[in-house]
């Protein structure tokens, strides 16, 4: 099984981790079944950008985001050029290491 290597957040994992899923499993499933409460204002159907992450290592290993992903990651804050959703992010058979921004969209939870 790929290990998901996530990067220390003040927030959601503060000592950093290392997951492991099963190949076809979600990046953000992944990371909500092993305890990181990784945001997903819209339960993960690819509507808002909360559950962004940067893929540091292992980008290249990803296919393709579809067009909807990448129109809705325009929108993420701290774009980066390995940005993806992490619920568009389906494991393959490649280890990955992801950084989760330090700020997110989420108008839901700022009582907008």
């Amino acid at each position: 099984m790929p290990v998901i290597k996530v990067l220390p957040h003040p927030e959601f994992c503060p000592a950093g981790a290392e997951v492991r899923a099963a190949p076809g499993t979600s990046v953000c499933e992944a990371l909500l079944d092993n305890g990181i409460a990784i945001e997903h204002a819209c339960d993960m159907s690819c509507a808002c950008t909360t559950c962004h992450v940067i893929v540091r290592q292992g980008f290249n290993t990803l296919e393709d985001p579809e067009e909807e992903e990448e129109d809705l990651l325009d929108k993420a804050w701290g774009l980066e050029p390995q940005s993806r959703l992490s619920c568009q992010v389906m494991l393959g058979q490649d280890d990955l290491t992801v950084e989760i921004p330090k700020y997110t969209i989420n108008h839901a939870r700022e009582n907008h």
